[in-house]
C-alpha cells in the first residue's frame, strides 16, 4: 500500500476520537448514497475488494488528505469504473450534466442498454447478496508451515513482493516485528495477487498475536497486545 494510506500506528497523526454511541450511522444522507453505489458497482463483477482497496489507496496524496472517508470511496470508484471500461469519462461528464451515456469522442447519446445491465443489483436482491457477503476462504495446495504457539517474524522488507508499489495486507509498523501464532484461519485469497488481476493464489491465513513493545519504541500501554491476520509468504520462522 502507498506510504500516505498506510496509517496505522503512525506518530503525528492526532488522537483517534471515537463517535458518540448515539451518532447516526451515516452523518449525511450522500454518504448512505456513497456506500450504496460502491456496493451495487462491485455487484457488476469487473473487480475485486482487492481492486477496490488498492484503487483507494491509489489517490493522489492531496485528495487522499482532503478528502472525507465517503469521498476516498467515490474517488476510488470513479477510478475503477473508468479504468475497467465500465463508463468513459465522458459518461461521466454527461451524467454530472443531467444527460445519458455517451459515445467517445461524438457526444451523442447511447439508446442501446449498458453491455453490464443485466448485471445490475436490483432492490429486491439487495438484502440476499448483503447476507451472501464476499467470502475469501478458498481451497489451497500450499501446506501451513506454522501452528498456534509458533514464534515469527514478518519478513523485511515489506511490501508487494509480486507487483512493486502494489497492494499489500501486510502494514509497515509490523514489518520485522516478532509474533506468535494465535490461530490459523484457513487458506485465504492473497491480496498482493487478488488485487493486480494475478489470480488469487490462496495461502493460509493466521492469526498473530504482537506484544506492544514489539511494534512500537514507546506504547503507551506496554502490555497491551495487538493482534493481525497476515498471509503465510509475510511471515517468516524465528
Amino acid at each position: 500500500m502507498s506510504r500516505l494510506h498506510d496509517m496505522g500506528g503512525r506518530f503525528g497523526d492526532g488522537p483517534v476520537k471515537p463517535e458518540p454511541q448515539d451518532a447516526p450511522v451515516f452523518a449525511e444522507d450522500w454518504h448512505a448514497r456513497a456506500l450504496a453505489i460502491t456496493l451495487t458497482s462491485g455487484a457488476l463483477g469487473q473487480w475485486n475488494i482487492d481492486t477496490s482497496r488498492h484503487a483507494r489507496e491509489r489517490l493522489a496524496p492531496l485528495d487522499y488528505t482532503r478528502f472525507s472517508y465517503y469521498e476516498k470511496w467515490l474517488a476510488g470508484l470513479v477510478t475503477l469504473l473508468v479504468e475497467k471500461g465500465v463508463l468513459s469519462r465522458a459518461d461521466l461528464v454527461a451524467a454530472e450534466a443531467g444527460g445519458g451515456r455517451q459515445k467517445e469522442g461524438t457526444g451523442a447519446e447511447v439508446a442501446a442498454p449498458h453491455p453490464l445491465a443485466a448485471r445490475a443489483l436490483q432492490a429486491q436482491e439487495v438484502a440476499a447478496a448483503l447476507a451472501r457477503g464476499g467470502p475469501a476462504d478458498r481451497p489451497s495446495t500450499i501446506m501451513p508451515n506454522f501452528a498456534p504457539g509458533d514464534a515469527v517474524r514478518c519478513r523485511r522488507p515489506g511490501g508487494n513482493r509480486l507487483v512493486a508499489g502494489g497492494h499489500t495486507r501486510l502494514p509497515t509498523y509490523a514489518v520485522g516485528a516478532k509474533g506468535q501464532i494465535l490461530r490459523l484461519h484457513g487458506s485465504h485469497v492473497l491480496p498482493d495477487s487478488a488485487a493486480h488481476g494475478l489470480g488469487e493464489a490462496p495461502e493460509p491465513l493466521y492469526a498473530v498475536v504482537f506484544p506492544a513493545m514489539e511494534l512500537w519504541s514507546a506504547p503507551e500501554h506496554p502490555r497491551d497486545e495487538v493482534v493481525l491476520d497476515l498471509w503465510q509468504s509475510y511471515l517468516e520462522p524465528v
